[in-house]
């Protein structure tokens, strides 16, 4: 706590008295897998002269045990809105130095101050999305506005389902088609929950995230997936849909935080600020094809996100979706319980 106030001390003194501040040595970002654009990374150590390094997640689970263990060497961390809390409450990330990140005011106003970090003293956006399911409909031309496709799937995609691996969205897909809202702990709705998914999971291929390939080559036909990815495999292979199921979806929001044993906070910090730039804000939109929080970032896109049904939700099918929320540690514990048990 000392080190950490003397560094703040001496880069105020240095913005106060007007001099540069550079951040020297290596930035170790710790983020979800394909989701840091290369452009991105090289414009900042060239504007900087930082080197960073990218280590990959495939799961908030996943991320945070690894945090938890201590002597990981990560510097930011780009965890989801329903599991930031975690985080937060544990005491993993650092504040933000408002001496250094400067651009918060670039923040769209709708996720300034936000429920999951309060006046954001903790993180900045990195993008947002929903979760929904992907559909080869050359192989299935029926109704993909359900959960059914993965939860009772239509013959012809039984056996070709990928199911990516993160229990916060895949329980609330499930909890909502069995009629329960998100965060229940109605015994029913759980006990319906765990036999669904107990039958689902043998119609299932794999549980896992980094499917794009095996979507465009054909060999996975269906699953749970993020809006932004079906994206990218409708822009590879134009057979793909993206369904919204009409019993709940979530919406979600990842954000970028620093870590508070971070080695190099002041390069961690400048970071931040970097990717408050509605310019490179854009940046990560147009590599990972997600919406962002930067107001500004909508004149930098590339035109196929500007329209696109994966990012723009219908109209009609938008009540259905609920931002996801953090669940009280004991029915974290119970969809845990169930969770394990779907990946036995």
């Amino acid at each position: 706590m000392v080190v950490r106030a003397a560094y703040t001390f001496a880069l105020v003194l240095a913005v106060a008295c007007g001099a540069p501040v550079h951040a020297a040595g290596t930035l170790n970002i710790y983020n979800w897998g394909n989701y840091t654009p290369p452009a991105l990374i090289q414009k900042f150590e060239e504007q900087t002269g930082i080197r960073v390094t990218i280590t990959e997640y495939d799961s908030n689970d996943t991320a945070l045990a690894r945090v938890r263990r201590g002597g990981h060497g990560f510097d930011i961390v780009v965890p989801s809105n329903s599991y930031l809390h975690f985080w937060i409450d544990q005491d993993l990330l650092m504040p933000l130095d408002r001496a250094v990140v400067r651009g918060l005011d670039n923040i769209d106003p709708r996720w300034r101050d936000v429920d999951f970090d309060p006046g954001r003293r903790y993180s900045v956006p990195w993008l947002w999305g929903t979760t929904g399911v992907i559909v080869d409909t050359s192989v299935w031309d029926g109704d993909i506005d359900t959960a059914d496709i993965f939860l009772d799937p239509p013959e012809p995609l039984r056996g070709r389902i990928n199911v990516i691996p993160q229990m916060s969205d895949v329980m609330h897909l499930a909890v909502r088609a069995a009629g329960g809202e998100p965060c229940t702990d109605d015994r029913e709705v759980l006990q319906a929950v765990r036999a669904q998914l107990d039958r689902a999971r043998h119609h299932w291929i794999a549980i896992d995230y980094g499917t794009i390939d095996g979507f465009v080559a054909g060999d996975i036909a269906a699953g749970v997936y993020w809006n932004g990815a079906a994206l990218r495999v409708r822009l590879a292979r134009d057979d793909f849909r993206f369904g919204y199921p009409q019993t709940g979806f979530p919406i979600w929001m990842d954000n970028a935080a620093v870590l508070a044993d971070a080695r190099n906070p002041e390069a961690a910090m400048k970071f931040i600020d970097f990717i408050l730039e509605p310019e490179h804000a854009a940046m990560i939109s147009n590599f990972a094809r997600y919406a962002n929080g930067i107001a500004g970032s909508e004149r930098y896109l590339d035109e196929v996100m500007r329209d696109a049904p994966e990012i723009r939700v219908p109209d009609e099918l938008a009540d259905a979706g609920r931002f996801s929320v953090a669940c009280p540690r004991e029915v974290h514990a119970l969809y845990m319980r169930i969770w394990t048990e779907v990946l036995r």
